[in-house]
């Protein structure tokens, strides 16, 4: 957690501190407030929206830099090798993310969505882009594994500026081509995935890794992990509650504007966040990963890049297109249904072995 290392679960609600203890009330807050905003401030939309660099919103890669930092700097790069060698999580994690994950989203937006094409292409879009940001914040709530995450996330940062842009002319071109269905396009370019994986990821993985090397060799593990982790600890969540309001702002009008819409959209979002984490987590215990990494492979399945969906959205289709709005919706029930999720983990970790976790 934020504030608190691994412990027993019997007093973990009683051990946590008040911004950890009330997290689902402060970011039901953070989301009103954003979409109040959004709502009530004219123009701040937009005015957040032209505040960009290379066509990445500045704000967004700011609340979300403050809010992977201290979580990436927790993680103890030494052991990472533990991680590299377990085969079973590294190949469940692609499978999962990069053949499951698309095409669960490519079957829900058809199913549900078959008349409304603009929030169909814009739900595959989100399906493509595999989280590298917000799961750190997840699995970290969850007492995941830190060092997993990090390979996981590194891992699906590869693939994504590989495979996204593929993806996207399989799924919305070929594909339904194949099946007599309605086809779509979208552009594109490796690049500009990079970059969003350079700012998202790049910066704070690196800042991270340089406070864990630096600090440890100035002050020792012990002095590093009790006295500097805990005062950086809480800017995660400050960074999150941040990155929550910015992006309901961004888009508080369109959300407000159009209700029906925005619960159409959501079903199926509902559906493929249960049944990715689901299986995710049945997969992980039947092969015997243990709770932390079990939960590690249940989130990273289950989260997706929403700041690269809408980003891509935008620039293919326009800021007041059906398909960003599908982008924006993500997050509205996202984060809600993950933060239920962290307190699922939490519940059932009491019925998994500990022993075949990696001791912390």
């Amino acid at each position: 957690m934020t504030t608190t290392d691994r412990a027993p679960e019997t007093s973990v609600t009683a051990r946590l501190s008040t911004l950890d203890r009330y997290l689902p009330v402060w970011i039901g807050v953070a989301m009103v407030a954003g979409l109040l905003l959004g709502r009530l401030v004219p123009g701040l939309g937009d005015a957040l929206a032209s505040v960009e660099v290379d066509g990445v919103s500045l704000p967004i890669a700011i609340g979300l830099l403050v809010m992977m930092y201290p979580v990436l700097a927790k993680v103890r790069y030494d052991r990472l090798d533990t991680v590299t060698r377990d085969g079973r999580m590294l190949g469940s994690s692609l499978v999962l993310n990069w053949i499951v994950g698309p095409a669960l989203m490519f079957a829900l937006a058809w199913t549900f969505l078959p008349d409304l094409p603009e929030y169909r292409t814009g739900l595959i879009i989100v399906g493509l882009a595999r989280c590298i940001a917000m799961v750190i914040i997840w699995n970290d709530l969850a007492c995941g594994d830190r060092e997993a995450a990090a390979v996981l996330v590194a891992l699906n940062s590869i693939f994504q500026v590989i495979a996204f842009a593929a993806l996207g002319w399989f799924y919305l071109s070929v594909l339904p081509g194949w099946l007599g269905l309605e086809q779509s396009a979208l552009d594109v370019s490796p690049w500009e995935i990079a970059t969003s994986v350079l700012i998202f990821l790049g910066i704070p993985l690196l800042a991270g890794y340089l406070s864990r090397r630096i600090g440890e060799k100035r002050w020792g593990r012990e002095s590093y992990e009790r006295g500097f982790l805990p005062k950086v600890g809480p800017w995660a969540l400050y960074g999150l509650l941040f990155t929550i309001v910015i992006l309901f702002a961004l888009q508080g009008e369109q959300i407000t504007n159009r209700p029906l819409d925005v619960a159409r959209i959501a079903l199926p979002l509902l559906v493929y966040f249960a049944l990715m984490w689901g299986v995710s987590y049945v997969l992980g215990r039947v092969l015997g990963m243990g709770y932390e990494r079990t939960t590690t492979l249940a989130f990273t399945a289950a989260g997706n890049n929403f700041e690269l969906a809408i980003a891509v959205a935008i620039a293919t289709f326009g800021v007041t297109s059906g398909q960003a709005l599908a982008g924006v919706v993500g997050p509205l029930i996202e984060v809600p249904v993950l933060v239920g999720l962290v307190y699922v983990s939490l519940w059932l970790r009491r019925r998994f072995p500990h022993a075949a976790d990696t001791p912390r």
